[in-house]
């Protein structure tokens, strides 16, 4: 079931010594594989979003350097069966990005630079987040205070085991304009979130998904992004799906992470759903041979709205559970049975 998309598998880099995209760049590798050095100033995006969830609790950290601005955020969400949906987010607006600055390479990964953004003691809206290797893995820590005026501390391991394989596929729209992205699921994570005196744990149902991401961007652009890790049928898997930004490319950002082992889809899914109830279920299908055939039941949506004039973000990010079936490259079929995650619908002017 191998897809028409070129498999990369020696190191290759994004850009030649112009600014523009290497043709050689265009494709999708296990690891990661390309330099993401880009040169010069002007549409150029660079971010790292960490998701990582439990059955009864996640959290999500982005650092992002947006060329004129950057934004820095913390993410933490309560739910589960006991109580209410309890939620808050620290976002701090960096003008100009200074002392924002994102390595060409994955932060975190083994001989990449760390990260570190923001005051060490974080008061009123600022918050301090640091990625670092931690030697086959990538520690996440993160501060602020919620709107209860409590302290926050995250501290998290998100494990990288031998052998597990990520997707990273560069998405051509022209030779200036581009993005490569590299998304992770089904990390093992561990760790603990602490809220004043409240312990929020992370152990073995805990799991990691990192959105990496390094291009230059068009003005305007809308996306569907859907991933879930978890364990299912007697399986560890990951979901990564995208849509809408892909189409005309040539690339998807589409794959399974079965047992560590990626699956690549090489066309593009139909995504259903209400924009007028976003909480409504969703479907996902397609994909060929690979048989997507999922149906993805909200429960909680995270809506963000911004207006900063150059910046203008619409994002629904609804978190819950997909349920159906997937199938591997080798065609074994994988009942998926409310497995944790979210799909998102975003429309950007940046």
């Amino acid at each position: 079931m191998a897809t028409h998309e070129r498999e990369i598998t020696e190191p290759v880099d994004l850009c030649l010594d112009d600014g523009r995209l290497d043709p050689a760049a265009v494709g999708w590798s296990r690891r990661p594989l390309h330099r993401s050095a880009i040169r010069g100033w002007g549409r150029t995006k660079r971010w790292e979003y960490w998701c990582v969830t439990t059955p009864t609790h996640l959290v999500a950290l982005t650092v992002s350097d947006l060329d004129y601005l950057a934004l820095n955020s913390v993410h933490v969400l309560r739910f589960g069966t006991e109580g209410p949906v309890r939620e808050f987010e620290r976002t701090a607006i960096v003008p100009g990005g200074l002392g924002v600055r994102l390595p060409d390479g994955i932060a975190g990964a083994a001989g990449c630079p760390p990260v570190r953004v923001g005051p060490e003691r974080p008061v009123r809206g600022q918050v301090r987040i640091e990625i670092a290797d931690a030697g086959g893995a990538t520690r996440l820590r993160a501060r602020c205070v919620d709107p209860d005026r409590r302290p926050v501390e995250v501290d998290l391991l998100a494990e990288l085991p031998d052998g597990h394989e990520t997707l990273s596929v560069v998405v051509p729209w022209g030779e200036r304009r581009f993005q490569y992205t590299s998304k992770h699921t089904a990390r093992p994570a561990s760790g603990t979130v602490r809220i004043g005196d409240e312990v929020l744990g992370f152990g073995e149902d805990a799991w990691a998904v990192l959105d990496h991401g390094r291009g230059r961007w068009p003005h305007r652009v809308a996306w569907n992004w859907g991933a879930a890790s978890g364990r299912t049928d007697g399986h560890t898997v990951g979901l990564q799906f995208g849509g809408r930004w892909t189409r005309g490319t040539g690339s998807t950002e589409n794959a399974l992470c079965v047992d560590g082992r990626i699956s690549k889809i090489g066309e593009e899914l139909e995504w259903r759903y209400s924009r007028r109830d976003l909480l409504r279920p969703w479907t996902v299908r397609g994909g060929g041979p690979h048989g997507i055939e999922l149906t993805f039941t909200p429960f909680h949506n995270r809506a963000t709205r911004t207006d900063l004039g150059l910046l203008a973000n619409r994002t629904d990010q609804c978190f819950g559970h997909y349920s159906g079936t997937v199938r591997t490259d080798d065609g074994h079929r994988i009942a998926v049975d409310r497995l944790l995650g979210w799909a998102e619908d975003v429309r950007m002017r940046w």
